[in-house]
């Protein structure tokens, strides 16, 4: 029996930087492209049903569940993964208070709270713990605990506004 191949479509688009053009499965999800095609593994694959928050990127400037996005409809458009963002202000700050307030502990998640948590910064630069929690709803943790990565963000926070005052 001859099994037809899956089809394929061509894209262009840049991620972190670089412009890319390729040939994808029109059913493969971004975060795998973006793991087995570009090698970028920062982001992680769990729940595979836009639950977790493990599998966030940046496209066009927003924070988006690669797992739920084919790789199909990056065509044209900026991504963004944790592999490039580490060297932000944000994120910088974000993986010092992480460390220092014990926010992390497999690091399965870290990624994802990550990204979620600069975009929130970059929106609000003095997130109530509220605001925080709401940013941050769709990321689950299943061995560090909330009130950890809550002091972390309204950590890094603190940072960035003394940063920005000096």
């Amino acid at each position: 029996m001859i099994v037809p191949s899956e089809p394929t479509a061509d894209i262009a688009t840049t991620v972190n930087g670089e412009k890319i053009s390729a040939r994808v499965p029109i059913r493969q999800s971004l975060v795998d492209w973006l793991r087995h095609d570009i090698g970028l593994t920062g982001s992680h694959v769990g729940c595979e049903h836009g639950v977790c928050g493990a599998c966030h990127v940046i496209v066009n400037d927003k924070v988006v569940r690669a797992c739920l996005m084919l790789a199909v409809q990056v065509d044209h458009a900026s991504v963004v993964t944790i592999d490039a963002r580490s060297p932000s202000r944000e994120i910088r700050a974000l993986q010092n208070a992480f460390y220092e307030r014990a926010a992390l502990q497999c690091g399965f998640c870290t990624p994802g709270m990550i990204l979620q948590a600069s975009e929130l910064l970059r929106a609000n630069k003095s997130p109530s713990r509220e605001d925080i929690r709401e940013a941050l709803s769709g990321n689950y943790c299943r061995c560090t605990g909330y009130h950890a990565i809550i002091d972390a963000v309204e950590t890094a926070a603190g940072v960035l506004r003394a940063e920005m005052s000096a």
